[in-house]
């Protein structure tokens, strides 16, 4: 009724001020999505019923309802016998508001065929807006500069075509962009009129690897309302006050932000949740609760994620919410496969291939695991086996401390990657409207090796191309953040620096099928630097490889993380008094030294770490096995220690003791453990 209303009252004024004024202001296709009924968008003044296809949500608009569009799955389809067909003039005018740009061109309105017949209302990955014609079969086009369209603000944006004169865009009832033209829009006969996604399968924009990409739909995220063709060409004043005549509303559009923890829980240990995004890209997943994983530490606000949208790579998070990611195992070009780009775990936007789990939760220790297979953009697994089918996969376990500290040891089976390969990559991550100045420091990363010889490398020494290859062992990112996250690496390990500023948007989050995208707005989450590049030392056992590194994020001074690795790397020798329990040595693999009690009842072990300058205590853990007891009581230096945390681990075999103990020392400490 609203509508029909809305129609008589141009009728009324068509008749005070003449036949023009009917056929400027009354649309021939109307979308004001105020009317819905079973999926179909319903235009009131000829009952004309538009399906919606996807995902979608109603919210305000500009005027009633607008609907939300996902960027997925998310597109208004009118039938090719329904549509209007233009004449010699005619006019196009949209509402938008955007979450984030298209990941290339997309049209909030197009009739258009593969024959290049038709007209759309287009806006870009920059911002952009386009008005483009099919004239003898060639899109003539009347387009915005960059970034015309602000995200998360009410946009009126016109196109007006007048055949054999011109072009003309308008944006908020201004004009700006306008093109000659000499021909006339040619109509395609056949083709449905299509709102927010594209009409056939595209790349997207800004690809790096091209062969590496893979076409796909795509649509617009965000907000539209009242998307009106009319059958002629509106003056600049009738464009104008269509854009006057309606009050100024703030979109219901937040910032697309990197899940954030909503209630911290303030104590040490690994837990399953469900991290949200945004609503859009939370609905793509057929997931139940419970499939991500946070790690939260005691007296330390930073988190440790593994989650969806890293393809579950886990991601240490800063107090005030900065990403540091890392790349997995990766390989490229064997034969064949080199039209495919890069194999690794960013190219599973789906986690087909990609999944976590928590093996060990207790008081002193986490350990979570991480497996996944190297697929390339065309979700193909790296180098099947032709007799067997297995390919490539690895397995990652990360143990973790309650000092925000874990190891991350990688595995996989021998001759399963291929020649080329790469083991690790640093990724800090920004945030929708962040650039890296904004996450980092100018000298953004410091390096360094067990001797204390220490390099702060700076944005602009990057910029100069500085490159080497030195046998650095340790990184910490200055990220501007209390906290910052660092690696260690055994000795011997070989480290490359670079700085490449910008970044790549098609990790995180994003779902195109693409390897490599150069991030060119700052409208979704994007990873930077690619750097520094390490080849670590690399084990052998049995049929499997392997390497390992200290990771974690706290507050350390790089003299005090240097001390902190040299723990690890060249962990304090350990001697035990008495009878019933044998040392199996040191395990880096896991930051623990490894105990078994041999006899049938549990009795107190007393042991010395035997810490120095070189050889530091920091935090030691100890696991003992076959520890048949509820738990333990800890003596240093023949003192309690009240700070120490122990948990039991319930194994097939026997139940273990896992104590981690808060202490440092660079002299001999004795330490006792009681049932």
């Amino acid at each position: 009724m609203k509508q029909i209303f809305k129609y008589l009252i141009i009728l009324l004024l068509a008749t005070l001020t003449g036949q023009q004024t009917i056929q400027a202001q009354a649309p021939v296709m109307k979308w004001d999505f105020e009317t819905v009924r079973n999926r179909s968008v319903i235009e009131e003044l000829t009952n004309i019923s538009d399906t919606i296809e996807g995902n979608f949500e109603w919210a305000e608009g500009v005027s009633g309802k607008g609907i939300r569009l996902d960027g997925f799955t998310t597109r208004i389809v009118r039938q090719s016998k329904d549509i209007t067909k233009p004449g010699r003039a005619f006019t196009i005018e949209a509402w938008v508001a955007l979450g984030e740009y298209p990941l290339n061109w997309c049209p909030v309105i197009t009739t258009e065929s593969d024959e290049v017949k038709g007209y759309r209302l287009m806006i870009g990955p920059y911002g952009q807006v386009s008005f483009e014609t099919a004239i003898s079969e060639q899109w003539i086009s009347c387009t915005s500069a960059d970034e015309a369209v602000p995200l998360r603000k009410w946009m009126h944006i016109t196109g007006v075509y007048t055949a054999k004169k011109e072009l003309a865009l308008y944006i908020n009832g201004g004009l700006v962009s306008s093109q000659v033209i000499k021909g006339a829009l040619t109509f395609p006969s056949k083709a449905s009129c299509i709102l927010g996604m594209v009409a056939v399968p595209g790349r997207p924009s800004n690809t790096i690897r091209t062969w590496g990409t893979v076409e796909a739909y795509y649509g617009l995220d965000g907000i539209v309302d009242d998307i009106n063709v009319f059958s002629t060409a509106l003056t600049a004043n009738q464009v104008k006050n269509n854009f006057m005549k309606v009050k100024s509303v703030v979109p219901d559009i937040k910032p697309r932000r990197l899940p954030a923890i909503e209630k911290n829980p303030g104590h040490f240990g690994a837990y399953y949740t469900k991290l949200k995004y945004y609503p859009g890209w939370d609905n793509l997943w057929p997931v139940d609760q419970d499939p991500d994983i946070v790690v939260c530490f005691d007296n330390n606000p930073t988190k440790f994620i593994f989650w969806r949208g890293t393809r579950y790579g886990p991601a240490w998070v800063s107090e005030n919410e900065n990403w540091m990611a890392d790349q997995s195992l990766e390989t490229w070009g064997n034969g064949k496969n080199d039209i495919e780009g890069c194999f690794e775990h960013m190219q599973d936007r789906h986690c087909r291939f990609s999944h976590v789990r928590i093996i060990e939760n207790n008081e002193a220790r986490a350990v979570v695991h991480w497996r996944y297979a190297l697929v390339s953009s065309h979700d193909h697994t790296w180098m099947p086996d032709p007799k067997t089918g297995w390919e490539c996969w690895v397995d990652e376990y990360y143990y973790i401390y309650p000092d925000g500290s874990a190891i991350r040891k990688v595995s996989w089976n021998k001759g399963t990657t291929g020649r080329a390969i790469q083991y690790q990559e640093s990724l800090p991550l920004t945030q929708p409207g962040q650039q890296s100045k904004d996450v980092i420091w100018n000298d953004y990363v410091h390096i360094a090796d067990y001797k204390y010889n220490k390099i702060a490398v700076s944005v602009d020494q990057g910029k100069k191309s500085a490159s080497w290859t030195e046998k650095y062992t340790i990184q910490q990112f200055n990220f501007k953040s209390e906290n910052k996250p660092y690696i260690c690496f055994e000795p011997c390990n070989e480290m490359w620096v670079r700085w490449i500023d910008g970044g790549y948007n098609h990790f995180p989050v994003n779902q195109a099928r693409s390897d490599g995208r150069w991030a060119k707005e700052t409208d979704r989450p994007t990873h930077f630097m690619s750097s520094p590049c390490s080849d670590p030392v690399i084990h052998e056992s049995g049929n499997r490889l392997f390497w390992m590194g200290l990771y974690g994020m706290n507050n350390m001074n790089m003299d005090e993380l240097i001390s902190f690795g040299r723990s690890w790397a060249y962990a304090p020798a350990l001697s035990l008094s008495g009878n019933g329990t044998i040392s199996k040595g040191y395990d880096k693999t896991q930051r623990c030294y490894q105990l078994e009690n041999q006899n049938s009842k549990v009795s107190s072990v007393e042991l010395t770490l035997m810490g120095s300058n070189d050889s530091p205590i920091i935090n030691p853990a100890i696991v003992v096995k076959n520890w048949n007891s509820n738990g333990a009581k800890i003596l240093v230096n023949g003192k309690e220690n009240g700070k120490y945390k122990a948990g039991i681990n319930h194994q097939l075999d026997g139940d273990e003791l896992v104590l981690y103990i808060p202490l440092k020392s660079e002299v001999p400490v004795k330490i006792t453990i009681l049932p």
